[in-house]
Formats: structure tokens, C-alpha cells, sequence
């Protein structure tokens, strides 16, 4: 403990580090007080919360599935009709059609080896690409919350302006389009001034905002049920803590393939004389190299099926897939999981390239001839490690089904146990440890996760 807030004071010490988390946490207050404020034509005064007054009228779980999945992410703005209810998601989108249209325009495919301007080139296109997606969100987005009460007479007075009119719709869209464009500067600024990955901490300030909230809520209700249900949030707090870790490891865990380079002068001599006397050092293939990636392209998948509702309002295998915690829903979220794990670690994780890097530095894997036999062997070895990694993706994605009900009360913790939720959550805390660990040993100070012991033994 003493060693740990040493630490933060070797962070505070550092006056760059302190500016930019000083910086950073300006602009999540910013972007928190954004999401509280509400569009100019709706009266929250009057509508409350929109997704319990949906949950309550619709009288199933519904409300807080789809609807509080899809607020999770942008930390209640969604469900409060605010400025910032589309968050950042649309950039998240267009970042996601842009990756996947690199693949097949060939003019894509050369800004992103083109390096600085390249990528400059590829953001711009990314931005306007983002302004395009807002622009069909925002109409389908005041669609769902009119449809939703303009039927009900109760919810008259919750608009100030028709909301059928054009002077509803237009300044709507506009004051939407311009909230996730705020929030898309926000994120860039984070990364530019803060301590970097910008819109992944903007994600995770919105998913965290509701953590207290949701726990406070199932203590409530589970202690309501007398001294047992005291014992009951100990045990789910140990189990959190517990899924927690396991989303660590799967988010760090790699499979080390072993990497030999030899010199040219060595090369000269002879590669199989001098082999041993080359430099040794490692690939390092993620076995969830996909991240959360095949988790979000599942979800935006899985309002598909629930469309399919509207054709038989009476099939209740149908009805199923509208509801997050339903078995239907979740076997073929999981099914999906599983085949946008291989596809995108397929499509993301270029073997020949690597293969052709090998070959032209002068290194090789032992026992394996570089060139095509190089890139075989790294896609068998992928492939090998992405089953169970996609096997574990899909476990966490369904985990929240798994456990509500069972011994989760509540639906808005049980979204805290597992899927993209949990896995951004760690993720992003991960990589800004690493971001202020490198500042530090810059300084030739600890790290925030370093032990006694590992110190000791870099010493020896």
C-alpha cells in the first residue's frame, strides 16, 4: 500500500502527466454535464426516465435490454432524450465501415500505408463518414421516443413543440448531429491533450456513470429480503471481482511464437552454422485478437431478429429475440460471437504481411521455412488460439443472461457481469495503466502495477 501511493505521488510529481489528467478529467466533466442536458423540444420534467416508464408500460424486461443496452453506452443520455443521446457510437460506426470498406477499395488500402498523411486523410474521411451515420440515427432516434409516447395522452404536456412538426424534426436533428460531433472532438482532444484513447475513455465514463446506480439498486433490492440478502451481495460482489480477473487475462493473454534473427554477416556465414547466435524475441499473438469487436457487430446484428416481431406479434419464440436475458436472444448472440471472432481476426491480423516482414529482415521461426510456409504456420497457430478465445468472448457475452435471476436481482447490474460492458471497462483501464506507466519508467520511476518482486528481479 505504502509503495502504491508513493506511486501516485511519483504521478502527480510529473507536471506533463498531471496536466493531462488534469486535462482529461475536464473533459469527462464536460461531457458528463453534456449528457444532462436535454433537447430544447422535449419537457424531461414531465417524460422522467423513458426507459422505466417503458419498462413499466410494456411490462417485461424489454426496456431496460435493448433500450438500456444501448443507453449503457452513452451514460443515460440515450434515455434522458438529451443533446448527447447519440453519443459517441455513431464514430465508432464509421470507424467500423471505414476498417471494412478498407479492405475493399483499393484507395483506402493505400492511405493506410501511407503513413502521418494517410492516416490524417482516413480520419477526415472517418469524421464526415460519422456527420452521414448521426444523420440516419438522429430521425430513427426521435422516431422510437415519439412513437413511444406520443399514443399516450398522459405524455402530451412532455413536448413543448408538436412533435410531428417540422420545427420538432429539424432543429432535433441538428442540435444530435452536432451533440455526437462534440463528443467525437471531445474523445480527439482527450487524445491529442489528455492521456490518449479519447473516445474508448469517453465509452467507458458513459458504461461507469450508471455502475453506482445499478448497485445501489440491487443492494436495495436484496436487502429488502432480510439478513440472507445481506450474505447474497457478498457473494455477488466476490463473483464480480472474480469475472473481473478472468476478463484481465483474457484481455492480456497471448500465445508467444518464437522469432530468430540473424544478422547479415551471419547470414553470410551461414544461416544454420551461426543460428544460435542470432538476437531471439517473440510475436505475440492475442488469443482474443478481435477485442470486443465481434461483440459489437453481434449486437448491431441482433436488432435484425427483433424486427422480425412486427410480422407475428404473437410468436413468442419471435418475442424472445427482443429481450437481452431470453435464451433465444442469447444463442444466437453467441453463435455470431464465435464467427466474428475468426472473420475479424481474420481480416485485421495479416500473416503474409508478417510472413513477408519476416523474410525481409533476416528472421525466421525455427523449423519453419519463411515465405508461404511461414504464413501457413501463423494462420494454423491463430486459428488454433482464436476457438477458445472466441468460446471465452461468447461465455462473457451472455454471462449477464446467465446470471440474472439466478442470483443477480436486478437487469441493470446483471449488464455489469459480462459483455461489451465489462470488456471495455477493462480494456480501457489496461491500456491507460499502460499509457501512465510509460510516462513514468520514462522517468525512471515504478509503474502502477509494479511488484517489489519484479523489481528485484530486473536488479538481479
Amino acid at each position: 500500500m505504502k509503495e502504491f501511493i508513493q506511486t501516485l505521488k511519483n504521478i502527480w510529481s510529473l507536471k506533463e502527466l498531471r496536466e493531462k489528467i488534469l486535462f482529461t478529467l475536464g473533459i469527462v466533466l464536460v461531457y458528463r454535464f453534456a449528457s444532462y442536458i436535454s433537447l430544447p423540444a422535449i419537457n424531461m420534467a414531465e417524460v422522467g426516465n423513458l426507459l422505466d416508464i417503458y419498462k413499466d408500460q410494456g411490462g417485461n424486461k424489454q426496456g431496460a435490454g435493448l433500450l438500456g443496452l444501448l443507453s449503457s453506452f452513452t451514460g443515460g443520455a440515450f434515455s434522458r432524450a438529451s443533446i448527447m443521446a447519440l453519443g459517441i457510437m455513431p464514430y465508432i460506426s464509421a470507424s467500423i465501415i471505414v476498417q471494412l470498406m478498407g479492405m475493399a477499395i483499393p484507395y483506402l488500402q493505400k492511405l493506410q500505408k501511407d503513413g502521418e498523411s494517410g492516416r490524417n486523410t482516413l480520419n477526415q474521411i472517418t469524421r464526415w463518414l460519422t456527420i452521414a451515420v448521426c444523420l440516419i440515427q438522429a430521425p430513427s432516434y426521435l422516431t422510437s421516443i415519439t412513437q413511444m409516447f406520443l399514443p399516450h395522452a398522459q405524455f402530451a404536456s412532455a413536448y413543448y413543440v408538436h412533435p410531428q412538426s417540422i420545427m420538432f424534426w429539424l432543429p432535433s436533428i441538428v442540435i444530435l448531429v452536432a451533440g455526437s460531433v462534440f463528443a467525437m472532438w471531445l474523445g480527439e482532444k482527450i487524445t491529442d491533450k489528455g492521456i490518449g484513447n479519447g473516445i474508448s475513455i469517453l465509452i467507458m465514463v458513459g458504461i461507469l456513470a450508471d455502475f453506482p446506480g445499478a448497485f445501489i439498486q440491487e443492494v436495495a433490492t436484496q436487502t429488502g429480503k432480510g439478513g440472507f440478502g445481506t450474505i447474497m451481495i457478498l457473494i455477488e460482489v466476490l463473483f464480480w471481482m472474480v469475472v473481473v480477473l478472468l476478463a484481465i487475462v483474457l484481455s492480456v493473454a497471448v500465445r508467444k511464437i518464437p522469432i530468430q534473427y540473424v544478422s547479415r554477416a551471419q547470414a553470410r556465414g551461414g544461416v544454420n552454422r551461426n543460428l544460435m547466435q542470432g538476437a531471439r524475441q517473440w510475436i505475440p499473438l492475442k488469443v482474443n485478437a478481435s477485442g470486443v469487436m465481434p461483440i459489437i457487430f453481434a449486437q448491431a446484428l441482433m436488432f435484425v431478429p427483433g424486427l422480425l416481431t412486427k410480422v407475428d406479434e404473437s410468436n413468442t419464440f419471435l418475442a424472445g429475440f427482443k429481450n437481452v436475458f431470453s435464451w433465444q436472444y442469447n444463442v444466437l448472440f453467441a453463435i455470431l460471437i464465435i464467427i466474428f471472432s475468426f472473420f475479424y481476426t481474420a481480416i485485421t491480423i495479416p500473416v503474409n504481411q508478417m510472413a513477408d516482414d519476416l523474410k525481409r529482415n533476416g528472421g525466421l521461426i525455427p523449423k519453419v521455412r519463411p515465405g508461404k510456409e511461414t504464413a501457413d504456420y501463423l494462420d494454423d497457430i491463430l486459428s488454433k488460439i482464436t476457438l477458445p478465445g472466441s468460446l471465452f468472448l461468447a461465455i462473457f457475452a451472455v454471462l449477464p443472461a446467465l446470471v440474472y435471476g439466478a442470483f443477480v436481482q436486478t437487469d441493470r447490474f446483471a449488464l455489469f457481469f459480462g459483455g461489451t460492458s465489462l470488456l471495455i471497462m477493462v480494456g480501457v483501464i489496461l491500456d491507460t495503466v499502460q499509457q501512465i506507466n510509460t510516462y513514468l519508467l520514462n522517468h525512471h520511476y515504478d509503474g502502477l502495477m509494479q511488484s517489489k518482486l519484479s523489481r528485484t528481479n530486473n536488479n538481479l
